[in-house]
């Protein structure tokens, strides 16, 4: 079984949350105490390589953490459920899709990576290739996907959550695949209610990106821009995004 950090409520409604690239599944925490226990069963999965998985090995790609969320709903008997991705995890999330439709109710995008990957030019694959073993780097990254706008200590406390929780070999590995691989031909056609919160001060996966990719395969799909938010909005915003998130769960 994919083993989970944390499983939150119990209620009938249930959901798979994918993390990022850059943090374990326990940076879902800040939106734990504001998530509806009594509707909704929340799993926090954590991909091979971060976090409880840490030095479990894999191919360490999305197709990947897309199995593996499929085999933790198995072992858990959750026959159909709603995903809810960040980042790298949404990319995940559509694979899911992809590879069981049938199973998935809903699917929330934050900040998403779109099915067609995020080509990078020679010089920002290199500056975020470096910042895998670079702590200063790394800072630099979570600094300016944010909006060069939040707190010295905060940022301190992300950059040492995601040097402990993250396996190198797995961070070079799921870099290749969430920016070179290519799958947006087999998630046209679907119908699956999608919502797609994107943050205003994240530079990299902005609203323009999430228009021409996610909104454009999608064709139920609905987009909220959070405000106030960069590339962590579960820590910038928590009571505003779980409440995005469980008011489109809900209807």
């Amino acid at each position: 079984m994919a083993r989970i950090t944390q499983q939150w409520g119990e209620g009938p409604h249930k959901v798979i949350c994918l993390h990022d690239w850059f943090c374990a599944a326990d940076s879902w925490q800040p939106l734990h105490p504001w998530l509806d226990g009594d509707s909704f069963t929340y799993a926090f999965m954590d991909s091979r390589g971060y976090g409880a998985r840490l030095t479990e090995g894999g191919d360490y790609h999305v197709a990947e953490i897309a199995q593996d969320a499929l085999a933790l709903a198995d072992a858990l008997g959750w026959a159909q459920f709603s995903l809810v991705g960040h980042a790298m995890g949404s990319m995940a999330g559509q694979r899911v899709l992809v590879e069981a439709p049938d199973r998935v109710l809903k699917l929330v995008g934050i900040n998403p990576v779109p099915a067609s990957g995020v080509p990078f030019d020679e010089a920002t694959w290199e500056f975020f290739s470096s910042a895998i073993h670079s702590a200063e780097v790394r800072r630099a990254i979570l600094d300016l996907l944010t909006g060069n706008r939040l707190s010295g200590i905060w940022l301190e406390a992300m950059l040492r959550r995601s040097l402990s929780s993250t396996s190198p070999a797995a961070l070079q590995a799921y870099l290749a695949s969430w920016v070179g691989t290519d799958f947006s031909a087999d998630v046209s056609g679907f119908n699956h209610p999608v919502q797609v919160l994107v943050g205003v001060h994240d530079p990299a996966l902005t609203e323009a990106l999430t228009r021409a990719t996610w909104m454009e395969t999608y064709p139920h799909a609905h987009i909220e821009i959070l405000l106030n938010a960069g590339h962590y909005p579960m820590y910038e915003i928590p009571v505003a995004l779980a409440t995005s998130i469980e008011g489109f769960l809900s209807v």
